[in-house]
């Protein structure tokens, strides 16, 4: 039996168990199982080794930077960013991916307009850094938005009327507004929002977050997180699977 499956902290929710589940069905992928693995804490990694029948993992929250240590490799994209969700089996070595960047990446560009040049981030976790370089990636300038203030951060207290109307892209990195918490949304000033902005949120459940639907009353342009997940799933699938 070939066992992959997906790490995290609480996640009886998540999406990775049924899409895989669904995979194997209709491609017909035998002896495959995909399982949620829930880590209270990282040191329970090691013990999860002892399975001999895993090939490959998955990794959410709060462990993308957290499993860094436990590595042997990262790929280079994975080195820079310094988050993983993705972990290959290579020959006794774990390596550590990152497929977050292929997944935001594809899905963003479904919206995207010309005049969308500025992004605020929401977030500063492993998912956000992933959208950092996906957003250098594609001369998108960005400014990330934190409870706290650091020489790279601005706070939600800072965004005024006149940021929003220069960053017209505003990214979800927060799991506010997560099933079930889902009368949850990041503090930032909706009153702002013109038709003109982009609301990406990597929430998938709900698939309409109130985050969202803030951005809909004012007629801004919306997207959730699934087709995200959905690309970097296969991406991942990809990576397990590559020579």
């Amino acid at each position: 039996m070939n066992t992959y499956g997906l790490i995290g902290k609480n996640i009886s929710y998540s999406f990775s168990e049924n899409y895989f589940s669904e995979k194997f069905k209709r491609e017909s992928i035998s002896n495959t199982v995909y399982k949620n693995f829930d880590l209270q804490d990282i040191s329970e990694f090691s013990q999860l080794l002892q399975n001999t029948t895993l090939k490959g993992l998955n990794v959410t929250i709060p462990y993308k930077e957290l499993i860094i240590p436990f590595l042997d490799q990262l790929s280079p994209e994975a080195e820079k960013i310094k988050a993983v969700n993705v972990i290959k089996f290579d020959d006794g070595k774990l390596i550590g991916h990152n497929s977050d960047i292929y997944g935001f990446e594809q899905s963003f560009k479904e919206k995207l307009k010309p005049h969308h040049q500025k992004a605020l981030i929401l977030g500063t976790g492993g998912a956000s850094k992933a959208i950092q370089y996906a957003l250098q990636k594609n001369n998108i300038a960005f400014q990330i938005v934190s409870r706290k203030s650091s020489l790279e951060t601005i706070t939600y207290n800072q965004l005024t009327q006149e940021l929003l109307s220069e960053y017209l892209v505003i990214i979800n990195c927060t799991p506010l507004g997560t099933f079930p918490k889902i009368d949850q949304k990041p503090s930032i000033p909706y009153q702002f929002l013109t038709n003109h902005h982009y609301l990406y949120d990597l929430v998938y459940n709900p698939t309409e977050t109130l985050f969202m639907k803030e951005g809909l009353k004012r007629n801004a342009s919306v997207k959730n997180g699934l087709k995200m997940l959905e690309l970097q799933a296969e991406k991942a699938w990809e990576i397990w699977h590559s020579k």
